[in-house]
């Protein structure tokens, strides 16, 4: 389920809960609604609202932290691969065929990262582990020289980090969210709406504040539903540094 239909499904939820609300105001005895128990119901929303405001802060922050570390080891990605070109062309042309392979393993990388898009695009992603063929063709370089086995040995290591960068994002799920938390928290923001419409007669102005409220809340949870899935939906991390490394 994406995020905005889960997004989505909420916000109807709190609304008709809201909506409830107002029915149960017209329902109820007005002692029900006022003096003591009037007191016991604010005193219950307020809890139940500070547990609904630390639970969005804790996945707000959760999902935050690993879409930036995600965002941070695909610039490490693109950095080892510029990185790992520069020292091939620093060790002559023995190693233009190295330089080939390279550029042309950088699709399938990203197609295996970024599986949605490469499903979408009709390609099938790939799970064989990065650059195989470069490192093998690393291996098979004969230095001549005391620089170019250093080259060699520094390409060996830059190339083994990017394989082990690109094998735990392959790994990463695509949604790093627990539902269950979302859906606890649903269902505390529809009793704390419901509550807040039985608190006072329907009239323009609450029914405005609410649905702006509503909007918000569902808007927040979007945003978190957002950040769980970095490499699908509109604010994936980006693959173009990596697509265009080379070019």
């Amino acid at each position: 389920m994406s995020s905005i239909a889960i997004a989505t499904t909420a916000f109807f939820l709190i609304v008709a809960s809201a909506l409830i609300g107002m029915v149960l105001r017209h329902k109820l005895p007005e002692h029900h609604l006022s003096g003591d128990s009037k007191e016991v119901i604010k005193l219950a929303t307020a809890l139940v609202g500070t547990m609904a405001a630390l639970v969005l802060a804790l996945l707000f922050a959760s999902t935050r932290t690993s879409f930036e570390h995600t965002s941070a080891a695909v610039s490490r990605m693109t950095a080892d691969i510029v990185e790992l070109d520069q020292l091939l062309q620093d060790y002559g042309p023995q190693a233009q065929p190295i330089r080939t392979a390279l550029r042309q393993e950088i699709a399938p990388l990203i197609d295996s990262i970024w599986r949605e898009d490469a499903e979408a695009r009709g390609v099938k992603a790939a799970a064989a582990s990065h650059n195989e063929s470069v490192l093998y063709m690393l291996r098979e370089l004969a230095p001549a020289n005391p620089v170019q086995a250093s080259l060699q040995q520094r390409a060996l290591q830059v190339s083994t980090d990017l394989a082990q960068t690109r094998l735990a994002l392959f790994a990463q799920p695509s949604d790093t969210l627990s539902h269950p938390f979302i859906m606890v928290l649903v269902v505390w923001l529809m009793f704390i709406f419901a509550v807040f419409s039985m608190s006072s007669p329907p009239n323009a102005t609450l029914g405005i504040v609410l649905f702006l409220c509503i909007l918000s809340a569902s808007a927040a949870i979007y945003l978190i539903l957002e950040l769980g899935q970095p490499f699908d939906g509109l604010m994936q991390v980006s693959n173009e540094g990596l697509r265009t490394a080379l070019q």
